[in-house]
């Protein structure tokens, strides 16, 4: 027995846990979940837990259905939110087959597939969320518009009625599960607010992320409030971004950092950069992967929608932020058109084979944009050889189809799964009639 599983039977007896909560999530990035008492622990960790693949979204098909979920002891974790008389801890799982391969469904398994090629060369990928959403008064039957919580806006320092303490205990349960908070504030939009992670390696990040969702959910409906993650649910109102800053380490030097750059930009630094841009569309119907994801994209203002990068340019795809004067470790790009709502194993893995393959094809940075990308023409954006992202869901799986980057990425299975997935979520979206649709022309046709 390692010390880690050690550690997580010894925290269960003196936090007196009551269960346990195995945790993974479906291709889509949709939470699972299985309890298990705490004598069933030691046996997980040495066998796992067998459930049903065929009954979840795009894991396996009904004939090879059998799989496993195998605890990751490193994930322990208690859960603040849980009743305190009977104390509840989870665990992120890997997913493997009954002979104890990973099971290339798992987005966890994806995601260190991507991060085993970075070790390889000898890097280690770090990222930082920016987690932007909304807060609404309690839903009704969902036939009306949701209302925001408060009027604010960027940075205002409001009374928010039910919602007045919302941040502090969202960050305090997070601090709680050792997740930790670098800042928080109210966002543009009414009722949005945006609370950003720390740096981590990128596969902590994604689980943090995963935990961050549910213990925003769970604080809003103690207040009686809902949160959402949705990419675009205010017409009129900025979109909810998940802004991602990303870095790689070569043991403790920052492979992005040379100080002799005019951005203190290293030439791995601009090589992945430049895979980023070269594979922004390819990798668009994962990072932006709802039909309601493109309205935001469409928004204008922070909501990049083109091609390009710049420094301290928040209307490009890729910024470059400014350096911290004798902190090489801050060097850093942000990939800004990533929603809040998507998978971020699935993201996550493809934004880092992205950069990684600009390092491996010697791939040159283009040059800058400093002016901002809306208000140029389309003549003005050609000319500089700045193209559009996807303007649709359907148009961004076009262009993922032909990517081999991707499909290598995300595995046959997955990529298979998720085109289809996301095909027929498009062809029900294009049937609809909606409101907008109604408003405009009922009258007039």
């Amino acid at each position: 027995m390692d010390k880690q599983t050690e550690f997580v039977l010894r925290a269960m007896e003196e936090r007196n846990v009551s269960y346990i909560r195995l945790w993974f999530t479906d291709v889509l990035g949709f939470l699972k979940s299985v309890a298990i008492s705490p004598v069933e622990v030691e046996s997980a960790f040495e066998e796992g837990i067998g459930f049903d693949g065929s009954a979840i979204e795009g894991f396996a098909r009904v004939y090879e259905s059998d799989m496993i979920a195998r605890p990751d002891p490193t994930t322990f974790q208690t859960l603040p939110w849980r009743e305190q008389s009977k104390p509840t801890a989870r665990m992120f799982c890997d997913i493997t087959l009954p002979d104890g391969s990973p099971s290339y469904a798992d987005p966890r398994f994806v995601l260190k597939r991507a991060l085993k090629r970075a070790g390889d060369k000898g890097f280690t990928f770090y990222t930082h969320p920016e987690i932007e959403f909304f807060l609404f008064e309690k839903l009704t039957d969902g036939t009306k518009p949701p209302v925001p919580l408060d009027d604010a806006g960027y940075f205002d320092h409001t009374n928010l009625g039910q919602g007045s303490d919302f941040r502090r205990r969202t960050i305090a349960m997070l601090e709680q599960m050792g997740i930790s908070v670098e800042f928080s504030h109210h966002e543009a939009g009414p009722g949005q607010h945006e609370i950003d992670l720390r740096y981590a390696d990128a596969l902590t990040t994604a689980d943090n992320i995963i935990t961050f969702r549910v213990a925003v959910k769970e604080v809003a409906a103690t207040l009686g409030i809902h949160a959402s993650f949705m990419p675009k649910p205010l017409y009129g109102a900025p979109g909810s971004g998940m802004h991602t800053h990303m870095s790689l380490f070569d043991g403790d030097a920052n492979a992005f950092y040379d100080a002799s750059d005019e951005y203190h930009l290293s030439r791995v630094g601009r090589q992945f950069v430049a895979g980023l841009l070269a594979h922004a569309a390819e990798i668009t119907a994962v990072t932006n992967q709802w039909v309601n994801s493109y309205t935001r994209l469409a928004d204008g203002a922070e909501a990049p929608a083109y091609i390009c990068w710049g420094r301290n340019n928040r209307s490009a795809l890729v910024r470059v932020p400014g350096y911290k004067p004798n902190k090489g470790t801050s060097v850093r790009v942000e990939l800004r058109s990533i929603d809040t709502a998507a998978n971020p194993y699935l993201a996550y893995a493809l934004m880092l084979n992205a950069g990684l393959d600009g390092i491996d094809q010697g791939m040159e940075l283009p040059p800058g944009a400093e002016d901002d990308v809306w208000s140029l023409t389309d003549r003005e954006r050609q000319a500089m050889g700045i193209t559009p992202l996807p303007r649709t869901l359907d148009e961004a799986l076009d262009i993922m189809e032909g990517s081999e980057l991707v499909a290598d990425t995300l595995g046959e299975h997955v990529f298979n799964y998720f085109v289809k997935n996301k095909r027929a979520e498009y062809e029900d979206y294009r049937r609809q009639v909606t409101a907008w649709e109604l408003k405009r022309f009922l009258r007039v046709l």
